[in-house]
């Protein structure tokens, strides 16, 4: 019986990148024999068509995807927690819709906590098209992270998990 994959992807004013995010995880979802997907989407208080978008993929899509739609903005953090809530998979992976998170890694990521990790992040390999400023309050925000806390914050991670 093959395992479920919950990819929880908080959707903010997201509308032009929801069906570009949902056509490639479709492409790893038919590439994978061995997990199946539910993809959940939560928008958080969006001002654009996001929620919109969201619907049609749902009709379109029942079975994989699924909606939380909250009334306003809560923020990312909010998003993630509701999207965990609601999940209902043997592996939880979470990532943005922007496609900054590859979702044909997922595969190699769920091998990976098959192998026994408790945890499997994605880890950036570069910072390509980013300015130097985004990149060094990036760098510096994991300093000050790790400076405040005892539990190791990998640096380069994002939310990708």
């Amino acid at each position: 019986m093959n395992k479920l994959c919950s990819c929880i992807v908080p959707c903010f004013n997201e509308e032009k990148v929801i069906p570009i995010y949902y056509d490639e995880m479709q492409k790893v979802m038919k590439q994978e024999e061995n997990i199946e997907f539910e993809i959940i989407f939560v928008d958080d208080g969006s001002k654009d068509k996001t929620l919109k978008k969201l619907k049609e993929l749902h009709e379109k899509d029942d079975e994989c995807v699924k909606i939380v739609s909250f009334s306003k903005n809560f923020g990312k953090e909010a998003a993630m927690l509701a999207g965990l809530d609601y999940s209902t998979g043997d592996y939880i992976t979470l990532m943005d819709a922007d496609l900054q998170d590859p979702p044909e890694l997922i595969p190699q990521m769920v091998e990976l906590w098959e192998q026994g990790y408790d945890d499997v992040y994605a880890q950036r390999k570069s910072r390509k098209g980013e300015t130097w400023l985004k990149k060094f309050t990036s760098k510096m925000y994991y300093k000050v992270l790790q400076s405040l806390t005892r539990v190791p914050i990998q640096k380069d991670t994002g939310d990708f998990r």
